[in-house]
């Protein structure tokens, strides 16, 4: 098998939030990711880096940020053909370097790629792991996925078989 063409980590734009969608399609029909409409993607563009190969883009991810210190990767997907090439390694390393940036000391992850997020340092959290205020403000929050991340029952549905890990950067 020959090795694919180099690839380039960036930040999305706009232009690339069709791509995304595409990318993310058929792991909401295979009921692994959550779909997203296309104007919250927009709307989200900024958290987004993609992976790209000859004017393609073929992986992304995003980082999201929950509160002072806590920090969410979501939306990883890589291509099919990029599987195993370190793509996915590229941009979560891309995300982490966003996060130290940002102030961002731990990062969450909701995932069934265990053994991957394992290797990258991240480890499976338990019930509680944010102290009691900030749990209160976290809370009232309307993201989903900072009710994954606090494990909140009307979320459960959607987050069955998935893994809690968290990271500390």
């Amino acid at each position: 098998m020959t090795s694919p063409a180099p690839f380039v980590v960036r930040p999305a734009g706009t232009a690339d939030v069709r791509r995304i969608h595409e990318l993310l399609e058929p792991f909401v029909q295979k009921r692994i990711l959550l779909g997203k409409d296309l104007v919250v993607l927009y709307g989200s563009v900024q958290q987004f880096v993609v992976a790209e190969a000859d004017g393609v883009v073929i992986g992304c991810g995003a980082l999201h940020v929950m509160w002072e210190d806590l920090g969410e990767i979501r939306t990883l997907i890589v291509h099919d053909e990029w599987l195993h090439h370190g793509v996915g390694r590229a941009i979560v390393e891309t995300l982490e370097e966003r996060a130290r940036a940002l102030g961002v000391s731990r990062l969450f992850c909701l995932t069934f790629e265990v053994d991957f997020f394992t290797r990258r340092g991240f480890a499976e959290i338990g019930e509680q792991v944010v102290d009691p205020d900030v749990y209160s403000q976290l809370v009232r929050s309307p993201d989903e996925g900072v009710a994954e991340f606090l494990d909140l029952a009307h979320v459960k549905p959607n987050t069955l078989g998935n893994t809690r890990m968290l990271k500390h950067l």
